[in-house]
C-alpha cells in the first residue's frame, strides 16, 4: 500500500475498527508497525492515527499506544448561525434593528465570562431579527473590544453584529448551551410575545487564542428548530 495518504490510512484503519479485527478498549499495532504494514513513514500513520482520535474513535496516550475507545464517542457538529441566512433558507426576506448600543461596564458576571479586568468596558449590542418584517430572534450581546477594536467601527446598523463577527473575527474556542426560558418582559417585547411565552436560547461564548471575544443570548420565537450533523 506504498504510496498511501493519511486519508486513506485512516479509512484503512477505521474499517478495521469496524470490522472488528480490534476490539473496544484494544490496544492497535504501533506507528512502527502500521507504517511497516503499509509501506509509508510514521508521519503519514501518526496523522492517520491522530484524524481517528480527533472523531472519537480512539484514544492516544504518550507511551501508553492507541487503544480503541470503549464506547466511541458521536460528536454532534454546531455551526454558528448567521441569522440572515437561516430567515433566507425559509423563503422569507431578512431585516434587523439594532435597538441598543452601548460602550459601558458590564455587569460582574459578564466581566467574568469575558475575562475582562475591574472597571473595563465592553460593547453591549441589542438586536432584533426580522423574517418579513415580523421578530424571527433576538439577540442580546457583549464584545470585548480589547480583542475585536474594530467592531466599534462596523457598519452594524446595514450588517448584523452575528453576521459581522462570523465573517470578520476568527475563533478557536468556545462553549454553547441550549435552553428554553420563560420570556422576560425585554424578551417578549422584542419577539412581541406574551411575557412568560417558552422561547428557545442558545447561550454562547467564543475565544481566540485564550483571549474571549463575545458572549451572547439569542432567543428564537416559538416554533425554532435546531439542526446540527453528527
Amino acid at each position: 500500500m506504498s504510496g498511501n495518504s493519511h486519508h486513506a490510512i485512516r479509512q484503512s484503519i477505521l474499517e478495521r475498527i469496524q470490522s472488528g479485527e480490534w476490539a473496544l478498549g484494544e490496544r492497535i499495532p504501533g506507528e512502527a508497525m502500521l507504517a511497516d504494514e503499509y509501506g509509508c513513514a510514521r508521519v503519514t500513520i501518526n496523522r492517520a492515527l491522530q484524524g481517528l482520535a480527533n472523531d472519537g474513535l480512539v484514544v492516544r496516550k504518550r507511551k501508553g499506544g492507541t487503544r480503541v475507545c470503549d464506547m466511541p464517542v458521536r460528536q454532534a457538529k454546531f455551526n454558528i448561525p448567521v441569522v440572515r441566512e437561516q430567515v433566507e433558507s425559509l423563503g422569507s426576506a431578512y431585516s434587523h434593528q439594532l435597538t441598543r448600543r452601548a460602550d459601558k461596564v458590564p455587569p460582574a458576571a459578564i466581566s467574568t465570562r469575558l475575562g475582562l479586568p475591574a472597571g473595563a468596558k465592553a460593547l453591549h449590542l441589542d438586536t432584533v431579527h426580522l423574517a418579513d418584517g415580523r421578530p424571527f430572534a433576538f439577540e442580546t450581546r457583549w464584545v470585548n473590544t480589547r480583542v475585536v477594536p474594530t467592531i466599534m467601527d462596523a457598519p452594524l446598523d446595514t450588517v448584523s453584529a452575528n453576521e459581522w463577527l462570523v465573517q470578520t473575527v476568527p475563533f478557536s474556542g468556545g462553549d454553547v448551551v441550549f435552553s428554553a426560558v420563560n420570556a422576560d418582559k425585554a424578551v417578549s417585547s422584542a419577539l412581541d410575545v406574551r411575557e412568560g411565552t417558552a422561547v428557545f436560547v442558545i447561550d454562547r461564548t467564543t475565544s481566540l487564542a485564550g483571549e474571549f471575544i463575545t458572549t451572547m443570548k439569542l432567543y428564537y420565537r416559538e416554533g425554532y428548530q435546531l439542526h446540527s450533523r453528527l
